[in-house]
């Protein structure tokens, strides 16, 4: 294990971790660098609350009846699953506390009245020390800071956190967007009302100096663009979508597909269109370059690896573009990232991990409506897999079945990988065979959709019929026609 730091688990599978799968992962360094700078160790976890739970909540989330996509906004704010808890701390020792945000949805403002405190670790990296009052900590981002309480104990002091209502596209009646812990000298003494703040002004991550001090990664091998954005689909929801493919979780896992096609794992077709597949080679230096064409912040994550953050524009600063940027000598490095609404950022890392990952943002509303691409690091040594293993007795030989792809004997002069495979800057992607855009509102991408999506028979004969539904009522109009068995969901009998 070389990766201390702070971390959490948590499950993206069907929205689970709002409703609980969750909680915080603390990799302990030998060797960090601030071992004798502290006395004690907190761990606070940052997250939001539905009193709804997750499966009717997306449902309704990914309905017909919310087409500007409006996520679901959040009952209310917790520090370490509760409200009002007390930290009892001792005058004049140091505490290294380790803040994890694991909301589904909002990112909180979190300081603590009378005191500073040093930033000393992002998402698992350890910085040069930077003094802060305020940060900003957005979904899946974790802050490990130094704070030395005071020698006066005479009084307590509250720990705020406030989520981020910009986040919101309502805020609803009643709604608390705050939650306080309080720091405790005295337990006999009064917790103190919080303060309130005229505005929030939250350190500035991107000016943060690894403790390492890598230089810039320079010279990208591959770089590409992401362009993303939400829009309607056919069925009258609205989806994410980056470069105009919005993402299905795929019948066979990615991992699974790598371990059992030989030397199709490095021909991005073989993963399916919608997983949005993008093969990376070994020790490449990768570049990301990210346009949010969306007015609302999104925190992306990448797994894997931590990147080195090159660029960030303001809100409203548009497509990237290298003639304006100053690149910084020793970029900040993390694994989550905020974009500024209808800005950018340019990211860049090392291709060193071999495996399947996952390139998303993190709030969990955008995972389940397809906000996120797969990154497969090539390097088939790491790849071996056994013909007795149990994988591939379950899906070696029947995954090109499974992905509806003909096997590499039976595929036309026009290889996959040169339909799939994105190019530096790459416009959308066209299909060859049939030469059409697959693009947001293509019948070929709503098929594809509907293909790749691991979901229950109920679920797949729900969406064809709410499609049914729609077209029963024109042709019942137009020539008579009538819906007469609702229990054969898509079927039309005419008279």
């Amino acid at each position: 294990m070389n990766q201390p730091g702070s971390y959490w688990y948590h499950s993206h599978l069907d929205g689970q971790y709002p409703d609980g799968f969750r909680g915080p992962l603390i990799v302990q360094d030998p060797e960090s660098p601030y071992i004798d700078k502290y006395d004690e160790e907190l761990v606070i976890t940052l997250s939001d609350w539905y009193h709804d739970e997750m499966p009717g909540l997306i449902k309704r989330f990914l309905s017909v009846t919310n087409p500007t996509g409006a996520e679901p906004v959040p009952n209310s704010a917790l520090m370490n699953d509760t409200q009002n808890l007390q930290i009892q701390v001792e005058p004049g020792k140091t505490y290294l506390m380790r803040f994890i945000n694991m909301a589904a949805f909002a990112a909180q403002y979190v300081w603590i009245e009378g005191h500073t405190f040093r930033i000393v670790e992002v998402d698992g990296v350890w910085t040069e020390e930077a003094e802060a009052d305020l940060i900003y900590v957005s979904a899946a981002q974790r802050y490990s800071v130094l704070l030395t309480a005071k020698d006066d104990t005479s009084t307590n002091f509250a720990i705020n956190g406030a989520m981020d209502a910009d986040l919101f596209d309502r805020f609803p009646e009643g709604l608390n967007a705050n939650v306080t812990s309080f720091l405790v000298y005295d337990p006999s003494a009064p917790m103190p009302t919080p303060s309130l703040v005229d505005e929030y002004n939250e350190f500035d991550d991107h000016t943060l100096v690894p403790y390492d001090r890598e230089s810039l990664l320079e010279n990208p091998d591959y770089s590409f663009k992401l362009d993303m954005k939400m829009d309607n689909l056919g069925d009258g929801v609205n989806y994410a979508f980056m470069n105009d493919i919005t993402y299905v979780r795929p019948k066979v896992p990615s991992l699974f597909t790598a371990l059992t096609t030989g030397a199709e794992a490095s021909n991005p077709a073989v993963y399916g269109i919608n997983t949005n597949t993008f093969v990376l080679q070994q020790n490449q230096v990768i570049e990301i370059i990210l346009n949010n064409h969306d007015p609302g912040k999104h925190p992306f994550h990448l797994h894997g690896h931590y990147f080195q953050c090159v660029v960030r524009g303001e809100e409203n600063t548009n497509d990237y573009n290298p003639e304006n940027a100053t690149l910084p000598e020793i970029p900040m490095k993390r694994d989550t990232w905020v974009v500024r609404p209808n800005g950018h950022i340019v990211m860049r890392f090392r291709a060193d991990n071999p495996g399947a990952w996952l390139f998303h943002c993190h709030i969990e509303w955008h995972v389940d409506s397809g906000l996120t691409v797969t990154f497969i690091e090539v390097r088939m040594s790491h790849f071996p897999l056994s013909q007795s293993t149990s994988i591939l007795t379950h899906c070696g030989t029947r995954h090109l079945s499974y992905c509806n792809l003909p096997s590499p004997s039976q595929q036309t002069t026009t290889p996959h990988a040169m339909l799939l495979t994105p190019t530096p800057n790459s416009k959308p992607r066209v299909t060859p065979q049939a030469g059409r855009l697959i693009s947001s509102t293509s019948r070929e991408h709503t098929l594809a959709r509907r293909h790749y999506q691991k979901t229950s028979q109920r679920e797949v004969l729900w969406r064809w019929s709410s499609v049914s539904w729609r077209r029963c009522w024109v042709l019942r109009r137009w020539y008579g026609m009538v819906l007469v068995s609702w229990r054969k969901r898509s079927k039309l009998l005419s008279w």
